[in-house]
């Protein structure tokens, strides 16, 4: 009887326990779900720090840093020049100077195209308001001059001579497996999607301003000076204009800063394994790093990816998903990371198997991420729709780059740049009238490619 008795209870409490999940689920489907009405003013925020490893930065001329970002975004344009975006988008870029560089963008859906102003704290040493102006409707679509009679090739197709070989991870020896090698010798004419799978791999998605007629953006064609030595986004920023909400204003604190320049530290020739290592960038949430030379006519890339991927890709921005899903697969060196080596003999000379050895470029970018901002917050009752008046989205990283098998010191740069800190009040005043560029040692890429792709 207690055995009937305590099977007729559990079975109650079983089909009690299906009745009760059954009833949760109908509550849960039954629930509304809230009505989310995104915001008609968005702005976008891009900062980046650029240095060359080893060198202490270099002050530039008023005007000097505008321009070279100005190139920088004509560059990545063809019709920029037209439409005022020349100073606009540099932040994207792999650069070394300007050092730092702010790229904001605004489009307000309900008045767009008009001016509006940017109220920022006067720890960014810019003043206490930058100028956000319209992108201008481009006006190049007329030719002026006519065009000019296509002219029939008349040259043989030349064969491209040398490989390409790709090595991956960070290791003080070629892994097992390595290098993967294509023979350009040995490719058709037509197999440029064969040649382009070789660079195939991760890209960084494209989550950036759209920028185009009736955006605002910063820098312009009136104001397009870079951030200075010690500037701080921390503080509070006001967004006004005409249709502006009045609510748009934000707070953004340390970890929304703009992020230092790399300390990274090299020891080793090209014939041995490089080792680089680096101090913790503030704010970084992963880490990148590759390289690309020439050897003879073949050209070597490695990358500090623990899957074969040359990262051509990897260098711009991230979202915090994507940094964390490419780090948990090891595509990207997690934050704690300070060290690396680049394996031993990859650029080594060659001139015994007739081939002269090269020099080799190397990249590494520290990801800051992404943060956003909305407003008003979200309604904790679901019934209530959340009617969204404004949103921002604010990138950060940094870059740097060198020589491989040039030893570096990072400390003595670092030393050097608080030092020229102390005194950039001074030196902005006066100019010494040398030229900024003159010392600056720029890897010829160009060069590198040149005798792999011909002429």
């Amino acid at each position: 009887m207690k055995s009937m008795l305590k099977y007729r209870l559990s079975s109650r409490l079983v089909i009690g326990g299906v009745t009760l999940s059954l009833f949760s689920a109908t509550l849960c489907a039954q629930s509304p779900q809230q009505i989310v009405r995104p915001p008609k003013t968005l702005l976008w925020m891009d900062v980046s720090t650029g240095s060359m490893a080893g060198m202490p930065e270099m002050d530039i001329p008023a005007g000097l840093g505008g321009l070279m970002g100005g190139l920088m975004g004509a560059m990545g344009g063809g019709n920029a020049k037209s439409t005022g975006k020349e100073y606009y988008g540099s932040a994207r870029t792999f650069h070394m100077m300007p050092p730092r560089i702010l790229d904001v963008a605004l489009w307000n859906g309900l008045k767009p195209g008009v001016e509006a102003t940017q109220n920022i704290p006067l720890g960014m040493k810019l003043g206490d308001k930058l100028p956000l102006l319209p992108i201008l409707a481009e006006k190049v679509a007329t030719v002026t001059s006519e065009p000019r009679p296509e002219k029939e090739y008349e040259g043989t197709y030349e064969r491209p001579k040398g490989r390409l070989l790709f090595y991956w991870g960070c290791s003080a020896t070629v892994r097992p497996g390595q290098p993967r090698i294509i023979d350009l010798s040995k490719l058709s004419a037509d197999s440029a999607q064969a040649f382009g799978s070789a660079f195939g791999g991760k890209y960084a998605p494209d989550r950036g301003a759209k920028v185009r007629e009736d955006y605002d953006v910063y820098p312009n064609e009136r104001d397009h000076r870079s951030l200075p030595r010690g500037a701080s986004l921390v503080g509070e920023h006001r967004i006004t204009g005409d249709g502006i909400p009045e609510s748009f204003r934000f707070t953004l604190g340390a970890a929304h800063d703009v992020m230092p320049a790399i300390a990274l530290q090299s020891r080793g020739d090209l014939k041995d394994s490089v080792a680089l290592s680096w101090e913790p960038v503030a704010n970084a949430r992963a880490y990148f790093l590759n390289t690309m030379g020439a050897q003879g006519d073949d050209m070597v890339f490695w990358s500090s990816s623990d899957l074969p991927d040359t990262g051509m890709g990897l260098f711009d921005y991230l979202s915090n998903v994507t940094i964390d899903k490419w780090v948990k697969e090891k595509v990207l060196l997690a934050s704690s990371a300070t060290q690396c080596n680049v394996p031993k003999g990859i650029y080594g000379s060659q001139e015994g198997k007739g081939r002269a050895g090269g020099g080799a470029m190397l990249r590494m970018i520290a990801y800051g991420g992404e943060h956003g901002f909305v407003h008003p917050p979200r309604p904790t009752d679901p019934k209530v729709p959340w009617d969204q008046e404004w949103s921002v989205r604010l990138r950060v990283k940094s870059n740097t780059m060198a020589m491989l098998g040039q030893d570096i010191d990072a400390r003595s740069s670092v030393t050097e740049n608080n030092d020229r800190s102390e005194q950039s009040g001074e030196a902005e005043k006066e100019s010494s009238g040398s030229n900024p560029l003159s010392n600056l040692p720029i890897p010829g890429a160009a060069g590198l490619l040149k005798g792999l792709f011909g002429k």
